[in-house]
Parts: C-alpha cells; structure tokens; sequence
C-alpha cells in the first residue's frame, strides 16, 4: 500500500532485521499483534542503537489495552487494517510534522545534556535545587553551605550553561531530564 501511495518502502523480515538494518530516517510502520509489544521493542531497539524513529502501528483488531500500550511506547499513531490509501496518507503526513517536533525535542535534550554535562558536581546540586525552586539561602541551607559560596557556584554554573538568567537555566533542565525528575 505505500508503494501505491507512491512512498518508497522497505519491508523487513522481523524485529532483528529491522534493528541491524534500521534506516536513518523515514517512517516505521508496524504490525501489531494482540498481546505484542512490538512497538516498545522497536523503539527501545532503536534507542539502544542511538537512533529514533516515529513508529505506527497496524492492526486487524485493534483492542483498546494495545493501542494504549502503543501509545505509550511512543508509537505515534495506531491504524486500524484493511486501510485505503488515502486514510495512510493522511496519518504519514500527521506524523511527518509530529516527528520533526520530537526531533527537534530530542536535539534540544542532547544539547541540554551536553552543557549540563561541563558542570562540577556542586553547581550541578545548585542547578537542581534551582529547578525545585529553592532560593539561594535555602540552597545554602540543604548544601551546608555559605549563600555566598552558591552565589559563586551560581554563577559558575550559568556560564558553563551559557545562561543569562536563571529561567533559562531551569529550561535547561528541564529539556535535559523532563518535568517528573524534578518534581520527584
């Protein structure tokens, strides 16, 4: 059906195939059996490997229990099979534009990790505890430190970021970890 919807398609023989052969872009569209979970091994197959790829599945009887497990692996859609061309157009051309967001997303993490990575341990403990939303004397408090000293390892610390105000620092980590870690 993609090639009749005029895309270029790779069909792959299984999971293992798939993985040693992954394409560096494109669109993974996935056979979901009941009781798989195809799309989570994919995607954490992928992930192993450093890569991403947005995923939809298919099935011929699409159970309420699998499409949200699918959901929540990451899959980006879930069709439900026979399909026309038209309703698999539709759903690439969805995808397509979510996936451009979720890269960008995930190029944004990396960068964020990347800087965050420069800091010394304690300016990482400052950046954290800034994130929660602790002033510098409550900082100082929980370190046993002086609020000079955070003061100091503050300013370190935005300077390895590249920060020039506190905010921009929290989204810093915030893109680097998401928002269940800092509010754990």
């Amino acid at each position: 059906m993609a090639f009749t919807a005029g895309y270029h398609a790779e069909i792959y023989g299984g999971l293992d195939e798939l993985l040693h052969h992954a394409p560096s872009g494109g669109i993974v569209l996935a056979h979901d059996d009941p009781g798989s979970d195809i799309v989570a091994q994919i995607l954490g197959g992928l992930a192993d490997r450093g890569s991403w790829l947005p995923v939809v599945a298919l099935s011929e009887t699409p159970e309420t229990t699998g499409v949200v497990a699918a959901v929540k692996a990451g899959a980006l859609d879930y069709l439900a099979l026979p399909l026309d061309v038209g309703p698999l157009c539709e759903a690439v051309d969805r995808v397509v534009i979510e996936a451009n967001g979720h890269r960008q997303q995930r190029a944004r993490a990396a960068d964020a990790r990347q800087r965050i990575s420069r800091l010394s341990m304690r300016e990482r403990e400052v950046l954290d505890r800034l994130a929660a939303g602790c002033s510098n004397k409550a900082i100082a408090r929980e370190l046993e430190i002086s609020p000079r000293t955070v003061e100091i390892h503050r300013m370190k610390m935005m300077g390895k970021l590249g920060a020039r105000h506190a905010a921009e620092a929290v989204r810093l980590r915030i893109e680097a970890t998401g928002l269940d870690e800092i509010a754990a």
